[in-house]
């Protein structure tokens, strides 16, 4: 069950979040399922948003439980669910999670409580591209920027961690526990904010990787450190936040390994520990 992150979609203009992954997985076998939530919006909401998705999709498929898989907000939201229905839940699988906050978020928060024009600004233009997303994508939820940003900074990803503890290292840049009340925990990520000269939206992750101090290792949005999860698969990928699901049409570092080898490789590894 494939859970997408702030100003995520399924499908949006023909462009797919999650590029050739569920047509990937489905031919060696799997059963995928993509969810839509609110693009914007606190973890808790976008986790209750996903809880009732969830059980429609055991009711469909006759499995007790699902594999979550979410990238980036996508992160703190199955883990929400995780948390509060442990009943609906095998495994949990972190992508780029925002599970220790984020450097932009917090400069964009810290801005924001500086400035009322530019918390206005952020506000107006963060709902009205949430909100248009929404519409096209056919989600159908509110949406609520200001509650998003505040989710993702350190200080709020700190303490929903009080409350949802499961597979959170303890150390700075570690790893959680594996296994927590049987529930598998799992986490990747990149480190690399460019990598094609030809997806404009390296432009993005370019820039936001400035808001991390030097040397700090990021995909462009989310440190290595923070991402992880439980067991770690491997935190720096030669990708950056959008390259981990394969966005845009699969433009990626050509040096890297494929996105799609990442998530076959992990569907293998769930179904070889009996998930």
């Amino acid at each position: 069950v494939l859970t997408h992150g702030l100003m995520g979609f399924d499908s949006l203009l023909g462009i797919d979040y999650w590029h050739k992954v569920p047509e990937t997985l489905r031919k060696d076998g799997a059963q995928v399922f993509l969810t839509t939530v609110s693009n914007s919006n606190s973890s808790e909401i976008r986790g209750e948003q996903l809880i009732p998705q969830i059980e429609r999709i055991l009711a469909i498929s006759g499995a007790d439980k699902v594999n979550l898989i979410g990238h980036s907000h996508g992160g703190p939201t199955i883990r929400y669910v995780a948390s509060v229905r442990p009943d609906l839940v095998a495994s949990v699988t972190s992508i780029a999670g925002v599970n220790k906050g984020s450097a932009a978020a917090d400069k964009i928060n810290e801005w924001s409580e500086g400035s009322t024009a530019f918390s206005g600004l952020i506000e107006t233009l963060g709902n009205t591209l949430a909100n248009v997303i929404d519409l096209i994508s056919g989600g159908g939820y509110e949406q609520d920027i200001m509650a998003s940003m505040s989710s993702l900074t350190t200080e709020q990803s700190l303490a929903f961690n009080v409350d949802h503890p499961a597979g959170i290292p303890t150390s700075e840049c570690g790893e959680g526990d594996y296994v927590v009340d049987g529930i598998r925990y799992y986490s990747w990520s990149g480190a690399k904010p460019s990598t094609n000269v030809f997806d404009p939206l390296d432009l993005i992750t370019t820039t936001t990787s400035l808001f991390f101090p030097s040397g700090v290792k990021n995909d462009g949005l989310v440190s290595s450190c923070s991402s992880h999860l439980g067991m770690v698969i491997r935190d720096d990928f030669r990708m950056n936040h959008l390259d981990e699901v394969n966005m845009l049409l699969g433009l990626h570092d050509i040096w890297s390994t494929d996105p799609l080898t990442v998530f076959r490789s992990h569907a293998n590894r769930l179904k070889t520990a009996g998930l």
